[in-house]
C-alpha cells in the first residue's frame, strides 16, 4: 500500500504563487508516476500535471508555464509549484500516484481559493 499526504493549500489573491507537496510512505517502490489532479465545485477531476519516475513531465495546457511538478526521491516527495494564480485555479488539488500493477493511489485532498 501506498499512503499520500498532501500539504500547502490555501487562501491566495490572484497572481499570487503556493506549492503544494504530496508525501509518499509505504510501498513507495510500486509507484511508477505520481500527479496532481484538482476538482472544482460542479466539475470533474481534472489532471493538472505528472511526472514519471524518470523524471518526465506533462502539464494540462492552461498550466503550462505557470504550473511546475518536480520531485524530490530523497524525500519522497513531489511538489507542484503555482504562479500566477487565478481564480479559476480554485479547487480541491489531490496527489495521485500510479502503480506498476495498475493501482491508484490518492492523498486526501488540499484546498487552493484564488481570490479576486
Amino acid at each position: 500500500q501506498v499512503q499520500l499526504v498532501e500539504s500547502g493549500g490555501g487562501l491566495v489573491q490572484a497572481g499570487g504563487s503556493l506549492r503544494l507537496s504530496c508525501k509518499a510512505s509505504g510501498s513507495i517502490f510500486s509507484i511508477n508516476a505520481m500527479g496532481w489532479h484538482r476538482q472544482a465545485p460542479g466539475k470533474q477531476r481534472e489532471l493538472v500535471a505528472s511526472i514519471t519516475n524518470g523524471g518526465s513531465t506533462m502539464y494540462r495546457e492552461s498550466m503550462k508555464g505557470r504550473f511546475t511538478i518536480s520531485r524530490d526521491n530523497a524525500k519522497n516527495t513531489v511538489y507542484l509549484q503555482m504562479n500566477s494564480l487565478r481564480p479559476e485555479d480554485t479547487a480541491v488539488y489531490y496527489c495521485r500516484g500510479w502503480g506498476i500493477n495498475g493501482n491508484d493511489y490518492w492523498g486526501q485532498g488540499t484546498q487552493v481559493t484564488v481570490s479576486s
